[in-house]
């Protein structure tokens, strides 16, 4: 018999990157040659080192048993470490670092801490679709600002109206920012860190792509004065470490902002494998030793995008960030239909620009997470389809 969904999961859109994939397999069962651009989930292997650091700790019977649901000591003060090293700001490990079965499972959890119903949640849009699904989860109200290429991909907070600003209770923002590659300066985090004091909100900021840059460090809001008292952020393994796979990362900031994550957590999951922890360990350990080579090997796939993509008659924005390509779409075609053309014509999977949000219609998404030859036919396949269109 037919089972009614539950009214929260009829408010969510169809999961983009499950949709793709759909459509995808359909093509290569048809006998495409199908060059896929859309998912980020790198093509580079995971260093050796962690992956001998996992093996080692998957024989050590010590780490078959539940793991501590906050995290290993050791894990959480490596991260500080990290942490400290990278951004500057030391980290009281035992209070203000929480592992993560990835960035995406403690931003998806985070709102069922500090969201009861009726409270809105603004987000940036395009942006990331969890951010919408799980202020939906928790009852919560979501409530878009728009990112716009002529305002360089920033929120304008000061156009959120008084009767939004009275029920907020959360701001989500992600810089470097998906799907965009925008960064974020001194000027932008000083700013929300005072909205969010003036307004007694939460920040949440999702910086799983803090690694990848190509020119100056990218920043950690954490940086900033203030923010330690309204600020929670988000760290992930698996673009930095090319660890998608691995489900491992951290979230850091205000002391009450983890517990609250860690209570919810407490109550829902059990952790992560001790010997993921490990391998975790060794990678933060290398640190740039690995994000280095990465970067190098990323930055030149997206000139190599943005040139031929230009070279098009495209519109490429380069934020010298992330391993993607947000692009304006040619002419007045929508983006599902201009990913489905590429798909149909020329068996190129892009990324939707209206799949991360209404803001994001006009724009289509490319990832370089594959190899350069593939990007370089994939490149010439979209010249000829644009040229058609």
């Amino acid at each position: 018999m037919p089972f009614k969904y539950a009214g929260r999961l009829e408010m969510l859109p169809r999961y983009l990157f499950a949709e793709l994939d759909r459509i995808k397999s359909e093509q290569i069962a048809t006998g495409r040659d199908i060059i896929d651009l859309g998912v980020g989930d790198p093509d580079l292997p995971t260093s050796g080192e962690v992956v001998e650091a996992l093996q080692s700790a998957a024989q050590d019977p010590s780490n078959h048993i539940y793991p501590s649901y906050s995290g290993m000591d050791r894990f959480r003060e490596v991260a500080a470490d990290w942490f400290h090293k990278r951004f500057g700001v030391r980290l009281d490990y035992k209070k203000q670092v929480l592992s993560l079965i990835g960035s995406k499972e403690g931003i998806a959890h985070f709102p069922l801490a500090f969201i009861n119903p009726g409270d809105i949640v603004l987000y940036t849009e395009p942006g990331y679709p969890i951010y919408f699904a799980s202020t939906i989860f928790a009852g919560g109200t979501p409530y878009a600002l728009p990112l716009t290429r002529e305002n360089n991909f920033m929120p304008r907070l000061d156009s959120i109206p008084e009767h939004i600003l009275a029920k907020a209770k959360l701001l989500f923002i992600n810089y470097p920012n998906n799907p965009t590659s925008a960064t974020a300066d001194r000027a932008f985090f000083e700013k929300v860190i005072a909205f969010a004091k003036a307004h007694n909100i939460i920040i949440a900021h999702d910086a799983a792509y803090s690694e990848i840059y190509f020119g100056e460090k990218t920043h950690s809001i954490l940086e900033y004065p203030g923010a330690m008292d309204v600020a929670i952020e988000f760290h992930s393994l698996s673009k930095t470490f090319s660890m998608t796979g691995w489900r491992i990362g951290f979230a850091c900031g205000n002391d009450d902002l983890i517990a609250g994550l860690g209570t919810i957590k407490t109550n829902i999951d059990s952790g992560v494998f001790q010997a993921v922890q490990w391998a975790g360990i060794k990678a933060l350990t290398l640190g740039d030793t690995l994000t280095g080579p990465l970067r190098t090997i990323y930055s030149r796939r997206v000139r190599m995008v943005t040139s031929a993509l230009s070279a098009a008659g495209l519109e490429p924005y380069n934020g010298n960030a992330t391993f993607y390509i947000w692009t304006r779409l040619p002419g007045t075609m929508d983006s599902t239909s201009f990913t489905m053309k590429l798909i149909q014509e020329a068996g190129i999977v892009v990324s939707p620009g209206v799949g991360f949000g209404k803001a994001g219609e006009g724009f289509f998404r490319i990832s370089v997470t594959t190899r350069e030859d593939q990007i370089a036919q994939a490149c010439e396949r979209i010249a000829k389809v644009v040229a058609r269109s």
